[in-house]
């Protein structure tokens, strides 16, 4: 990874992203904290992506001599626990490093450019109509048209994503209006089935869902929360490199789940 010739202030970076995510204006589950989580103390040249805020990526985003390390899950979604164990581990090296952490989570997923359902929706063709999904008065999914086969859209997917995906044939065989909601959207199912959609595209679900979708009438296609949500944080990435010139790379440390 190069290093940007004008390196520029964390604080500039941080109200940049604050505005374009609309970080304070996008409710959010109480733990995830979105904004700057760890304060870096180097001006910044070089930036990092990760869809999780593991000790991993961590670890390479130093290595890599990032600066900044943006992610989409943060560090306190186990709440306001003692900083011990991993918690300490990882804000030590952020710390001792002098490297930053911005984390993003629903105000990147529903983003209308770089968040991961536009982005993936995209990526699979479709013709994006509305959106659904709601969430303390905002939309988290959107939808649009396909016209292809549920087969046709399993093996796009699978393309897409890079790993098979498991497609739950509850609906009909020919689709029309598809949608998608990146990460665990299995519990939008209703509002799907309630705007007409034919199939909806996510990263995981319960176990109850399988007989859900089955027995309610909709193909719901299981791609991988982590797979699914690889799309927004390169996607902020490239805009900052776009804005300020940073060279950037992702980090991939992928669950399987």
């Amino acid at each position: 990874m190069e290093t940007s010739e004008n390196p520029v202030r964390l604080h500039q970076v941080v109200e940049y992203l604050d505005t374009w995510l609309r970080t304070t204006e996008v409710p959010d589950y109480s733990a995830a904290f979105n904004g700057l989580q760890v304060e870096g103390t180097r001006p910044i040249r070089r930036i990092a992506a990760a869809v999780d805020a593991s000790e991993e990526a961590i670890r390479r985003a130093i290595a890599s001599e990032a600066d900044l390390l943006i992610v989409h899950h943060g560090m306190f979604w186990d709440g306001g626990v003692p900083v011990t164990g991993r918690r300490y581990r990882k804000l030590k090296l952020l710390i001792d490093a002098g490297v930053a952490l911005y984390s993003s989570h629903l105000p990147l997923d529903l983003h209308p450019e770089a968040g991961n359902n536009a982005l993936l929706a995209n990526a699979l063709g479709l013709e994006l109509e509305g959106s659904f999904g709601g969430y303390k008065g905002v939309a988290l999914g959107v939808w649009g048209r396909l016209e292809v086969s549920r087969e046709v859209l399993a093996a796009r997917l699978d393309d897409v994503l890079g790993q098979r995906v498991r497609l739950i044939a509850g609906g009909p065989e020919m689709l029309a209006r598809v949608g998608v909601i990146t990460g665990s959207g299995a519990s939008m199912m209703d509002e799907a089935l309630a705007i007409g959609l034919d199939a909806l595209v996510t990263g995981e679900g319960q176990h109850h869902t399988y007989y859900d979708a089955i027995e309610k009438g909709i193909n719901l296609y299981y791609g991988g929360h982590y797979a699914t949500e690889t799309f927004g944080v390169k996607a902020v990435c490239a805009q900052l490199a776009e804005r300020f010139g940073f060279r950037w790379e992702f980090i991939d440390v992928p669950s399987g789940l």
